[in-house]
């Protein structure tokens, strides 16, 4: 019998829930998993004592807070960690239905308010942080009647990635647009639930994570890492990147950013570094656990066992020194960007100038660096999250 408590990590699909699952399992702690899908790619992981279906925070966040209650009940569960926005926004609610389990995050209040993107560049330039130049759009008419005004090309983004939407919630996805007739092609395309709208400048250049540990007024993990490929290739997530020294003076306002919110936990704090100037601007700011978590545990800041013992009441010294030069790939995430490249212009993309051709594209996806590069997925000694999700991908191409 173990001594430390159960935990139960959602969102199993997830690569982040996979990380945490690995991390927290390999620390000695009972890990148990659930996701809207039977089986998932962190319930295949040799760390998972077992894992469950629960309806999609999605679309029935009520019954999804009802699984996890069930769940909690039937494993004991002393710890419960949520990986995804729709899942953190369905069980912060719900703590007080759940008066034993410990949720390391901050109140629902201050996650939703650190969710809000226009909220968190207003606050950003209070504490010197460079944002886009950005117009907001309160609607569909306000973002057509913007359209031929713009400079082009720019980024629609969507206040909330995730927002309430006849009863469920809806996630929403950033754009990029070359010309007003895309601009009215997405306004056209976008429920009305998406708006307010950012229309962004675009900010060709690099992107660097900023990541972070705080609890109570104190930092006790820092990590950086730039992104080198992304699905889709124009941005999104990262399929390839690699640890970096963290700039001093990017976390010091980072961390004054966070605490504008009053943050205590994990955070992520996105900038594009511009290729002309070198001015980062900051992107957005996530309140959980991110999808390249891997890449930090495998360079030396395992932020899963550090949340969770911190929040336990264990001390814990602050870990600032990691391996820089370290490099993680989500194999199938990589090649779906390289099928991209090969089958749509760069113009179709919205690839700025001076992207790589397709055949650079086929030299990079075979490079291999010895000694540097990680596989995120496929673990020698755990490899059936990588079988699972191989046959999930090979599945998705019928």
């Amino acid at each position: 019998m173990s001594a430390r408590p159960a935990v139960l990590v959602t969102d199993g699909d997830q690569r982040a829930a996979l990380a945490v699952v690995r991390s927290l399992g390999a620390a000695g702690y009972p890990v148990y998993v659930c996701a809207p899908r039977r089986r998932s790619l962190a319930g295949a992981s040799r760390h998972a004592r077992a894992e469950a279906l629960v309806a999609d925070p999605l679309d029935d966040p009520q019954r999804f807070a009802a699984d996890i209650r069930a769940l909690v009940a039937r494993w004991n569960i002393g710890v419960l960690i949520p990986i995804g926005d729709a899942a953190l926004l369905a069980t912060l609610p719900d703590r007080a239905r759940l008066p034993n389990v410990l949720v390391p995050f901050p109140d629902e209040s201050v996650v939703r308010r650190i969710a809000d993107k226009a909220a968190v560049l207003e606050a950003a330039a209070a504490v010197g942080i460079a944002i886009p130049r950005q117009h907001i759009a309160s609607d569909r008419d306000a973002l057509l009647a913007m359209a031929p005004t713009l400079e082009y090309p720019v980024v629609l983004k969507p206040s909330r990635s995730v927002t309430e939407h006849g009863g469920g919630r809806l996630k929403l996805l950033v754009r990029h647009a070359a010309a007003a007739s895309e601009v009215a092609a997405a306004a056209t395309e976008m429920a009305a639930g998406a708006y307010p709208v950012l229309v962004q400048q675009r900010v060709v250049g690099p992107g660097v994570g900023v990541f972070l540990l705080v609890w109570n007024g104190e930092t006790l993990a820092t990590f950086a890492h730039r992104r080198i490929r992304e699905k889709p290739p124009a941005g999104g997530v990262s399929v390839y990147r690699e640890s970096i020294a963290a700039d001093p003076e990017l976390v010091r306002r980072s961390r004054a950013l966070l605490d504008r919110f009053g943050w205590c936990g994990v955070a992520m704090v996105e900038f594009k570094i511009d290729a002309r100037t070198g001015t980062p601007y900051l992107m957005e700011v996530n309140g959980r656990f991110w999808g390249s978590l891997q890449l930090a545990i495998d360079a030396g800041v395992d932020f899963p066992a550090l949340l969770v013992a911190t929040a336990l009441g264990k001390p814990s010294a602050p870990v600032t020194a990691y391996t820089a030069g370290v490099r993680s790939r989500w194999f199938w995430g990589d090649v779906d960007h390289l099928l991209a490249r090969l089958r749509r212009s760069r113009e179709a993309l919205s690839l700025p100038p001076g992207t790589t051709g397709r055949w650079a594209a086929v030299r990079d996806f075979f490079t291999v660096h010895r000694g540097i590069d990680r596989e995120e997925i496929l673990r020698r000694d755990d490899p059936r999250p990588f079988l699972r999700e191989t046959a999930q991908w090979l599945k998705s191409l019928r």
